[in-house]
This record gives C-alpha cells, sequence and structure tokens, in this order.
C-alpha cells in the first residue's frame, strides 16, 4: 500500500510527526514533511518543505505542488494554559491551519485525510476546559462536515496523553519528571489525583498508519488505552524505574482549572482499524527513561 504513496505530513518536527515520518519512509512512502521551520537536512529520505498552514494560499500551493494521495494533519499548537490571549493564536493554530487544509483537498484526488483531534476535547455536553480543548473539537466538527458535505476522505483520530522516546518538549509531564528524577531532582507537581488516559508513541503512530490506509473516513476514533491513571500513580511509577533517591513533591503546583478526567474508548478504533494499544505504561516508561539516559 505505502510503497511509492505520495504522503503529506503536516507538523513533521514534532513529537508524534517525527515519529510518522520515519515510519512512512521506512514502508516506502514518498513522504512530503512540513512545518514551519523544516531542518536544515532529511533524516530519513523525506522531502522538507516550509508552509504556514494558517495563509490558505499557502495552503493550497503547498497541496498542488505535492498531490498527495494520503495527508496526516499534526501541524498544531499543543497548550494547556487557560487566559484569554492564547485563545485566538490558539484558534489560529489548531482549526484555521487545519480548514484550510481541508478546503485545499476538497475535491482533490486525495484518498485518506487523517486529523488528530484529543482526548482534551469535551465529551457528554461538557463545555471545553481550555483554548486548546475548544479549537480541537471546533476542527472536528469542522472535519465531520467536510465529510458529509463534500465527501472528503477525513477521520479523526482523538490522541491521548503521548508519551515515549524522542520528546523534546521538556516542559510536559512525563519529561521533566524523566529528566528531574534522572538529575537528582524531585519533581515539582500538582496533587496528582488527576486521572489521564497515556498512550505510547509507536501505538500512535501505528493508528496512524492504519487510519490513512483507508477504511476509517467519516469517523472519529479515540487513540488511547481504557483505564485512566492517576499522574500520582504515573510518576511514582517513573519514578521506579528511575531509581535514586529523588522523590516527587506533590502539591507543590496549584491545579489548572477545569482539569478532568480524560477518558479514552479504544473499542471503536479497534472495530474500524483493528488497531488496539500495545505497550504497557511500565514498559513505555522503560523505553523512555532509557532514551532520556542516553540523551543527557
Amino acid at each position: 500500500m505505502w510503497e511509492g504513496t505520495p504522503a503529506l505530513v503536516t507538523g513533521a518536527t514534532g513529537f508524534i510527526g517525527a515519529h510518522l515520518v520515519r515510519r512512512l519512509a521506512g514502508l516506502g512512502a514518498r513522504v512530503h514533511a512540513v512545518s514551519r521551520r523544516p531542518p536544515d537536512v532529511s533524516g530519513h529520505g523525506e522531502r522538507w518543505h516550509a508552509a504556514d498552514l494558517g495563509d490558505p494560499a499557502a495552503t493550497a500551493k503547498l497541496v498542488a505542488e505535492t498531490a498527495p494521495e494520503v495527508v496526516f494533519h499534526l501541524a498544531s499548537e499543543v497548550t494547556g494554559v487557560r487566559e484569554p490571549d492564547v485563545v485566538a493564536p490558539t484558534l489560529a493554530a489548531n482549526l484555521t491551519a487545519a480548514v484550510n487544509l481541508l478546503t485545499a483537498v476538497t475535491g482533490s484526488p486525495v484518498r485518506s485525510v487523517v486529523l488528530a483531534g484529543s482526548v482534551e476535547e469535551p465529551r457528554d455536553g461538557l463545555a471545553p476546559g481550555s483554548p486548546y480543548a475548544a479549537a480541537k473539537a471546533a476542527a472536528t466538527g469542522y472535519a465531520r462536515m467536510f465529510h458529509a458535505l463534500w465527501q472528503v476522505p477525513v477521520s479523526v483520530l482523538r490522541v491521548a496523553m503521548v508519551y515515549g522516546p524522542g520528546q523534546r518538549e521538556t516542559s510536559r509531564l512525563i519529561p521533566y519528571a524523566t529528566l528531574e528524577l534522572l538529575r537528582g531532582r524531585d519533581p515539582e507537581l500538582t496533587s496528582g489525583t488527576r486521572m489521564v488516559t497515556w498512550v505510547y508513541v509507536e501505538d500512535v503512530v501505528d493508528a496512524f498508519v492504519l487510519a490513512g490506509a483507508g477504511g476509517a473516513a467519516g469517523e472519529v476514533l479515540d487513540v488511547g488505552t481504557a483505564e485512566p491513571v492517576s499522574i500520582r500513580d504515573t510518576v511514582e511509577l517513573l519514578a521506579r524505574v528511575v531509581g535514586g533517591a529523588a522523590r516527587p513533591r506533590f502539591g507543590a503546583v496549584a491545579a489548572r482549572p477545569l482539569d478532568r478526567t480524560q477518558r479514552s474508548d479504544p473499542g471503536p478504533a479497534e472495530r474500524v482499524l483493528g488497531w488496539r494499544p500495545a505497550t504497557k505504561l511500565e514498559e513505555g516508561l522503560r523505553r523512555t527513561v532509557a532514551w532520556y539516559a542516553e540523551s543527557l
């Protein structure tokens, strides 16, 4: 399926995007990787493109030049900040970019479009808990509209809290706590009572590759584990994996407003894609710690 297939990956310098580019290149796809600031060299034979997806003309030009059969849209501004001044930039990065891309591929011969959604999208009629959650939920709504009105073969994968080797955003929970513990320092955290749905990065890539292969058009699928784990239990497990004398300091940081329990239902993804998370949390954390230990 993938040998010689032109595949467009936005957000290709990001955590999931970098793993996906490597996987697709290994499968033989002709990968067009997109970022506002592409690297100077190609790591896996991919061709890099600089583009601002907030610009509809630039987005249309990108799609016309690359003529992708499969599109993976991972470009995003992931933030948990709850401040009014992040609303507009978060809207532009997470909704406007998605709409521009969907508009650009409408009427083209693209076979599959896969959008990265988020476990933070509100369920059961609840208000979004952050500007990021609101923008992601809106992008999912637009994706469903493009499929229903104009038959764009788009699916949305609502991704849970992703962790694993290669995550360079060191302010995120797992990278932050791992690096602090490896350096012998006590990570300062919230109370740790929040329940979080974790998923290992290579399992996420599995889901994107399966969705990109087709058969998921019109679907909105959760990509995460069925049972959430508290932040406290997660970081305590991480501390046992790392070893040493450092211990997490729970309650040192105030919790954010509207930080709700995360839930994922992997059942639909299994029925539609044949996907289930394969990596247990402890094994995934061991691989993650090993990567960071080598990176210090």
